[in-house]
């Protein structure tokens, strides 16, 4: 069982958490709607400012999902009050990215064009060309969308070309020795 999952969640100002009988939890706050899906067995209260996930004791598959409703909710909550944001970061001569209508358009060496659709939930921005920014209110969202830009180009380790995230490391590696030594 999940000891985070016994602490209540405090709501923000502003965002109203409404429990629908047939499991369905609305989260909403000032950047957006959530909606999720809980299984049966869990119960959500809410008491002013506190959130309190609860299970049934009878069902003992219902202690590991615990935490992880726990955490999608407590997601939803920090996602439609503050919002999630991921920053990339292209290192690689040539390589630029574009934002062109509804379209992230990147430049990173191919000579076929790649673009990526961008979601309607998700707001991209690009500063200088090569540093994007990846705002939204679902944290899941914004993070796949992150993972499917970087996955167009990763880091490679003998350069450190490609689309990486702003804090990320990648070691590099030392290539190969000299001849004839």
């Amino acid at each position: 069982m999940s000891r985070l999952a016994r602490k209540p969640i405090i709501l923000p100002k502003g965002v109203e958490i409404k429990s629908a009988p047939d499991g369905k939890i609305n989260v909403k706050g000032p950047k957006g709607t959530l909606e999720i899906q809980v299984s049966t067995g869990l119960t959500v209260q809410t008491e002013g400012e506190l959130v309190n996930v609860n299970f049934d004791e009878t069902v003992n598959k219902k202690k590991a999902e615990h935490g992880l409703y726990w955490a999608l909710i407590k997601n939803a909550i920090v996602g439609v009050s503050t919002g999630f944001e991921k920053k990339l970061t292209l290192i690689g001569v040539g390589y630029r990215a574009a934002v062109a209508g509804t379209k992230l358009d990147l430049q990173l060496g191919y000579s076929h064009p790649t673009a990526i659709e961008i979601p309607s939930t998700i707001q991209v921005t690009v500063e200088k060309g090569t540093a994007v920014s990846i705002k939204g209110s679902d944290r899941h969202e914004v993070g796949q969308f992150a993972a499917a830009v970087r996955a167009m180009r990763p880091p490679e380790p003998y350069k450190g070309k490609g689309v990486r995230y702003e804090n990320e490391f990648v070691r590099k590696k030392e290539g190969k020795a000299s001849k004839g030594k």
